[in-house]
């Protein structure tokens, strides 16, 4: 496996070594040891969540704060999305700053998302199933979130406007500039 950190500290793009050979392909999505080695800890994780999409679809930019917040190693395992992550840890040198990846079947990279982080995806294949560990459980009372069309964000789903379906609760959350206000940052 081969790690590669972001501009955001902490968080890790991880590449796997795929086995394939007529038969199929094998390799390693998870190690604990190897997470350890790279992150100079060893996260435990207790829940595993999985999500089926069509495209278009943006989810997010969601997080948990407090004793709730969580860290996440997120990939896919059917299709392709535009994953991204936003710091919003205060006192980052990179505050504010996102990243975004694809993710798909093919490439099966995951991401290592530490806590402090916005996360979203938009779906850019005809449907995709994602997964992710967290090192927290759910508390809906913890929840926050910013509208994935914030305009000083300024984030490329890769979809058309007029072929993205987001929720109602996401096109009604709040945006950067109240994120930052309502934490005084």
């Amino acid at each position: 496996m081969q790690a590669i950190e972001t501009k955001l500290k902490g968080c890790f793009i991880l590449e796997p070594t795929i086995f394939e050979d007529d038969r199929g392909y094998f390799f390693e999505s998870y190690n604990e040891e190897k997470l350890k080695g790279i992150l100079g800890y060893k996260p435990i994780f207790v829940q595993d969540n999985q999500s089926k999409s069509s495209y278009g679809v943006v989810r997010g930019l969601h997080m948990q704060e407090g004793e709730y917040s969580q860290a996440k190693l997120v990939r896919v395992i059917e299709g392709a999305v535009i994953d991204v992550v936003v710091d919003v840890r205060p006192g980052s040198g990179t505050y504010g700053e996102f990243i975004a990846i694809e993710l798909t079947e093919q490439n099966k990279k995951q991401l290592f998302i530490p806590r402090g982080f916005l996360h979203g995806f938009s779906v850019v294949s005809e449907n995709a199933i994602f997964f992710y560990k967290c090192d927290n459980g759910y508390n809906k009372s913890s929840e926050d979130g910013i509208n994935p069309l914030d305009t000083e964000l300024n984030i490329n789903w890769q979809i058309p406007l007029e072929k993205m379906i987001i929720s109602e609760k996401d096109k009604l959350a709040q945006s950067f500039n109240e994120f930052k206000i309502k934490n005084l940052i």
